[in-house]
């Protein structure tokens, strides 16, 4: 539930908990939080069996910790058993503009909103902390806090805790924050009294699921992460399956289409948080500035964003995508010196952005001098598959 800037409606039960819940939405607010809820952890369903659905299946590709760590997903319990409540928070980041715009300015990479920011893991979990030692002093509890890399079902937990509900994308929508919102979560000894869970109210409506480039959503409220863009451009470490590639279009770090069509957006008002303000290093850059970035660069210019930690070579990997299906000549010669990439990875799809931008020739050319002393199976495959373009 939003944190209440208005005087609530009293009842005998809320008169009860109020004075403690003013204080813990005030200080939550304080902190920089937008919303807070709460719920129990007694009489939580078992989060497990999506999941187990979503592993068996493969869905996951190459995501091998939620494989690794699916029972202790099943319940906050399996983390820690005698943690009562879980007060879950939202951090709200809401789009300037429409997102979608960028996607037709193609000599220029497309970052996901969140991702343009320092780093929320950094920024959501300093303030839980602080949170949090409020709570513990308040209740005289034990406590612990969990930002997105813990074993911890957060968004199934934020929905029983009344935040928000899981959408048809799967991704959690808010009446208040519609989807642009970041979550965090504490754990506390403390038995709170909990709010009511976040009911469905997707409808009919299925923007979210018709807007997927690649078509990642097999039905509504399921997600086949390996045709994610999200997925592919951020946590798969391998090559991109030519399936994808011109689908991915300029998208070099993310995807938020399914979160910007979203009709709930329309009643999220604007949050001006300046530890998570746009970077202007990170707002959609021109695609030339990226191909030339080497490690030092690379790190240098993602420092404290969430970019940094994919690693310069799966980056480089998703420019050469967006160069690729730019079809730019001005970027033909960024393009053909990272064909001499000491990584694999980067000669790869490098080969490919150079197929489609170079003429028949200029490929030919290439291939014949490249192919000769190439070692590499995946990237010599490349050049077989250039020359039958």
């Amino acid at each position: 539930m939003p944190i209440r800037t208005s005087e609530p409606k009293r009842t005998e039960e809320s008169a009860s908990r109020e004075p403690f819940r003013q204080r813990l939405e005030a200080e939550a607010r304080r902190q920089g939080f937008d919303a807070v809820g709460i719920a129990a952890t007694d009489g939580l369903p078992d989060f497990g069996s999506g999941l187990a659905a979503f592993l068996e299946a493969g869905r996951h590709g190459d995501m091998a910790w939620l494989a690794e760590t699916a029972e202790r997903r099943k319940h906050p319990a399996a983390l820690w058993p005698e943690a009562r409540s879980a007060v879950m928070l939202a951090v709200h980041y809401p789009a300037e503009s429409d997102p979608l715009e960028a996607l037709a300015n193609v000599d220029h990479g497309t970052i996901a909103l969140y991702a343009k920011r320092r780093d929320y893991h950094d920024v959501i979990k300093g303030r839980l902390k602080h949170l949090a030692q409020w709570l513990a002093r308040e209740t005289g509890t034990e406590v612990k806090v969990f930002v997105d890399t813990a074993p911890l079902m957060e968004k199934p937990l934020a929905q029983a805790a009344g935040l928000g509900w899981q959408g048809k994308h799967t991704n959690l929508v808010s009446r208040e924050l519609g989807s642009w919102f970041l979550l965090g979560a504490i754990l506390t000894t403390a038995a709170l009294q909990a709010d009511e869970p976040e009911t469905d109210h997707c409808g009919s409506c299925r923007r979210c699921l018709d807007i997927c480039p690649t078509g990642a959503f097999p039905a509504p409220y399921q997600l086949d992460a390996r045709r994610c863009i999200s997925y592919l451009t951020i946590e798969h470490k391998g090559h991109i399956s030519r399936e994808f590639r011109r689908a991915i279009g300029n998208r070099i770090f993310g995807c938020d289409d399914c979160l910007a069509v979203c009709p709930w957006n329309k009643f999220a008002g604007a949050a001006h948080d300046q530890k998570l303000s746009i970077r202007a290093e990170a707002d959609n850059p021109p695609l030339a500035e990226l191909l030339d970035l080497d490690d030092a660069g690379f790190r240098a210019r993602f420092s404290g964003t969430p970019i940094k930690r994919t690693g310069r070579d799966r980056f480089l990997r998703n420019v050469l995508v967006a160069a690729g299906n730019s079809r730019d000549e001005a970027l033909l010669p960024a393009v053909r010196r990272l064909l001499d990439d000491d990584s694999p990875l980067v000669r790869a799809m490098a080969v490919w952005a150079f197929a489609s931008i170079a003429l028949e020739d200029q490929i030919q050319a290439e291939a014949v001098r490249r192919r000769s002393v190439e070692r590499d199976s995946d990237v010599l495959q490349e050049w077989v598959e250039a020359l039958s373009l």
